[in-house]
């Protein structure tokens, strides 16, 4: 008699069962409960300032990043204080160059970083250029100054020196009538032009009715001078001894008392006027006291 419940002939008997532990059972999630991490649990992060700086700064962009902005900061910074200094020390110059020449005046330093400069008390390479109305009495009378080897070191009526300085000064025909007629007592009230001779370098001074003074520019001991060569026309009443001394003081007081020793060097007449170069070495500058004009340098 065949057992109903013996598997048939043709089919394979079962094998024994897989060994192992049996897989995890989870329970169900109660309602509104999140489902449970796996073992575990997450990966765990440093959530503080320093743990978030660190993880920052392991990135090679960030860090590139970083410093290019911290470079720029400081160059941007060290720009902005280089042009404040400039611009300072241009309206300080110019100031003191102003109250000597009675004058506008506009002041450049050289391409060295100021700032280094400023900080050593060496200036160089600084150029002075006036307005070219006059200087001092002399109308029409311009100058370009250059300055070399600068050393601010204040000590009793000195407020440092002046390596060197070299100043080229051009005085126009009409600049120089315009101060003949007000400077020179007699002479310029005759004095209706004037007229420049490059070929033989003489200026002459024309005068009504045909008569003119006729004279030669000169550097006589470290100024200029102006030296009398003809007096010519019937109508010219004023001597030769009139003339000749009302010329010198006249030149005396435009060129001889220049401050820092400034003496002149040569002086050319061209068809436009007069050029004359002056220079001075190893100039002391002087306190304020001695000259106000340098109060503020």
């Amino acid at each position: 008699m065949t057992d109903p419940w013996s598997r048939p002939a043709d089919q394979p008997q079962p094998g024994p069962a897989p060994q192992g532990p049996p897989p995890p059972q989870f329970p169900p999630n109660a309602p509104g409960q999140q489902a449970a991490p796996p073992p575990g649990g997450p990966p765990q992060t440093d959530s503080s300032f320093g743990g978030r700086v660190k993880r920052l700064f392991r990135d090679p962009l960030t860090i590139v990043l970083v410093v290019v902005i911290v470079v720029a900061l400081v160059a941007a910074g060290l720009l902005a204080a280089e042009l404040y200094a400039r611009n300072r020390a241009d309206g300080v110059v110019a100031a003191a160059t102003e109250c000597v020449v009675q004058d506008n005046a506009t002041v450049s330093f050289g391409a060295s970083p100021f700032l280094i400069q400023h900080m050593t008390g060496h200036y160089g390479n600084i150029s002075i250029e006036t307005a070219g109305n006059q200087i001092r009495e002399a109308k029409g009378m311009k100058a370009q100054v250059d300055i070399d080897d600068v050393r601010l070191q204040s000590s009793g009526d000195s407020k440092g020196t002046i390596g060197s300085l070299n100043a080229t000064i051009t005085w126009t025909a009409e600049g120089i009538m315009q101060t003949v007629q007000d400077s020179i007592p007699v002479v310029g009230s005759f004095v209706s032009g004037v007229k420049t001779n490059p070929s033989d370098g003489t200026i002459e001074l024309e005068a009504a009715l045909g008569s003119s003074i006729t004279t030669k520019p000169t550097v006589q001991d470290g100024g200029l001078a102006l030296q009398v060569v003809n007096l010519s026309g019937l109508g010219f009443t004023l001597p030769r001894e009139t003339v000749q001394p009302a010329l010198d003081a006249f030149s005396t007081q435009l060129t001889n008392n220049y401050p820092l020793g400034i003496k002149a060097d040569d002086v050319t007449v061209t068809d436009t006027g007069v050029t004359a170069r002056f220079s001075t070495k190893n100039a002391t500058i002087p306190a304020g006291e001695t000259d106000p004009c340098f109060a503020n340098l």
